[in-house]
């Protein structure tokens, strides 16, 4: 799956959404799941973690549509050796 691909199809299915409930109450959504995460890791529940990761990539991508961020763009700018992905 590519990240633009994952961002356009967060965008369909969620971003109307996203934007009536607002930058910021969709980022405490994504402080919480990260709170999930470090319980998951504390208690070993690897399937927890995994379930937390994907919600946290969920809601950051939530977060740039709202902001109109290009996330895959962002994380080639940011790091470059992600230049060596097709």
């Amino acid at each position: 799956m590519r990240v633009k691909c994952l961002q356009e199809e967060m965008a369909r299915e969620y971003l109307e959404r996203d934007r009536a409930r607002g930058l910021y109450r969709t980022f405490t959504w994504l402080v919480e799941e990260v709170g999930e995460l470090a319980e998951a890791l504390q208690s070993g529940d690897r399937e927890s973690a995994r379930e937390e990761i994907a919600d946290i990539i969920a809601w950051t991508v939530s977060i740039a549509n709202i902001l109109g961020i290009d996330v895959e763009e962002a994380l080639r700018s940011k790091y470059g050796f992600l230049s060596r992905c097709p």
